[in-house]
């Protein structure tokens, strides 16, 4: 069984590591910080390391360089609880084998573990040098989707991989695409966007594939197309749900053949191009109904990135108005949003995503006349789309998402709130139920699917009256 090194100053993860991994019959040290741990190994070179970002002394990132040059390539997984986009990227550029946003399941983290023992060497892959920015433009959260996300970027960035970038309006998905172009080895290259609906058929043929002369009216002089301009770059096909049928088996040989050909022209020209695609259509239904080639939706989704809609992460909701503040604040030093008003932002449906609430606080840092920002300051929200209204399920979840964030604002209420939830949901849950079954205990047990012994407890302990 393999030697695991388990490098983190919480002794909870510590001895949550130690007990599972001994009862598996691995070997487990452990050490509360980097320096201890690269002392440990020389006298013992472990299998993996499971490492912390935040320790004691050196940090977790400034380690892997340390234990990379001594232990070669063993597997570190880089665990942390203040994740961002560009701790991923660093987390694997440095050579971790994956990377884990606190907090996690024991078993999950165990799993990513066991597939790191097996003989993966995902993280011997040469990495590249590649640029940071502080925030991303915006493209930050702390919700476990956005960490996710996070983590998906710092994967692929560095390979030539075809991405498929999926979601509503709104939600960022050109800040995905600008983040695997900075953080990928063509960083020094173009980044091309194209905007497919807003072209033509005829227009964007030429657009991505050049035109030589006389090809079409107007056409005067020899043409590179983008495909070809970005050379070493990469092109951001924007709503590429879009394109139209032909065009989508020229653009299929270009991205297989890494060629392309100039309208009017029978001669292929070699080009040397990242495809990034986004949409926030259905393409696998549109693949059903023949409105787009699988074998092109196959090609451009070889890794699929989807981004939530914001009404299913508001815990992403304080952390971004906040950094819109800092962007609008015009002078105002201490610009900030009162606790209503918060409450306010995490309550909406925010059909319009990102974009609506970052043109939301734009609006009411213009209109607040004072240092802080009311209710009253913001637009009305927007109406939603027939594409994008919201279901019950997703207005539900972000109503329970606004109380979560009022909940807990104090620490001090931590331990109960479980039980709080349950204590507000389900008195009326069981008396709409009852309500619905004419009274009916055995009917509504039946729904409910509980037994009536414990129907009758639960209506006593809510104190809900019911024959």
């Amino acid at each position: 069984m393999s030697h695991v090194l388990i490098v983190d100053d919480e002794p909870s993860i510590c001895w949550g590591f130690r007990e599972l991994l001994t009862d598996e019959g691995h070997q487990v040290s452990v050490a509360p910080s980097a320096e201890e741990a690269l002392a440990r190994i020389e006298e013992e070179a472990p299998d993996a390391v499971m490492l912390d970002v935040r320790l004691p002394g050196m940090d977790g990132l400034t380690a892997i360089k340390h234990l990379r040059d001594r232990l070669g390539h063993v597997p570190i997984i880089v665990m942390t609880a203040f994740g961002s986009l560009d701790i991923a990227v660093r987390a694997v550029e440095a050579g971790a084998f994956d990377y884990l946003p606190k907090p996690f399941e024991l078993e999950d983290a165990i799993q990513v573990l066991l597939r790191a023992t097996e003989g993966t060497d995902a993280a011997s892959a040469t990495q590249p040098e590649l640029p940071t920015e502080d925030n991303e433009d915006l493209l930050i959260g702390k919700s476990p989707v956005m960490q996710n996300i996070f983590k998906q970027i710092a994967l692929v960035a560095p390979r030539d991989t075809p991405v498929l970038i999926t979601g509503e309006s709104g939600t960022g998905k050109d800040l995905v695409a600008t983040a695997i172009h900075r953080h990928s080895r063509r960083a020094n290259g173009p980044l091309l966007p194209v905007c497919v609906p807003a072209l033509s058929s005829n227009v964007i043929e030429s657009e991505l594939f050049g035109h030589v002369r006389g090809a079409f009216t107007g056409a005067e002089t020899d043409r590179k197309g983008l495909l070809e301009i970005a050379d070493a770059g990469t092109v951001f096909l924007d709503e590429i749900g879009d394109i139209h049928l032909p065009l989508q088996v020229k653009l299929l040989r270009a991205i297989e053949r890494r060629e392309v050909t100039p309208v009017g022209d029978a001669s292929p020209h070699a080009a040397n191009f990242r495809i990034v695609a986004a949409t926030n259509r259905p393409l696998q239904k549109m693949v059903s109904s023949g409105e787009f080639r699988e074998d092109l939706f196959y090609r451009l989704s070889v890794f699929h990135i989807e981004i939530p809609p914001l009404r299913q992460r508001t815990t992403d909701i304080p952390l971004l108005a906040e950094s819109f503040l800092r962007k609008f604040s015009n002078g105002v030093p201490n610009l900030r949003l009162s606790e209503e008003t918060m409450r306010e932002l995490c309550a909406r449906p925010w059909h319009g995503n990102v974009r609506e609430l970052r043109n939301a606080l734009e609006h009411a840092s213009i209109v607040a006349r004072s240092e802080t920002i009311a209710p009253e300051h913001l637009p009305p929200p927007a109406n939603p789309t027939h594409a994008e209204t919201m279901s019950t399920d997703d207005r539900l979840r972000g109503l329970m998402a606004a109380w979560l964030t009022d909940q807990m604002e104090n620490e001090s209420d931590e331990g109960d709130l479980y039980e709080r939830f349950l204590n507000l949901v389900e008195p009326p849950l069981l008396a709409e139920v009852i309500a619905r079954c004419s009274q009916n205990r055995s009917h509504a047990a039946r729904w409910l699917g509980m037994h009536r012994t414990t129907l009758r407890q639960k209506l006593s302990q809510h104190r809900i009256e019911a024959p």
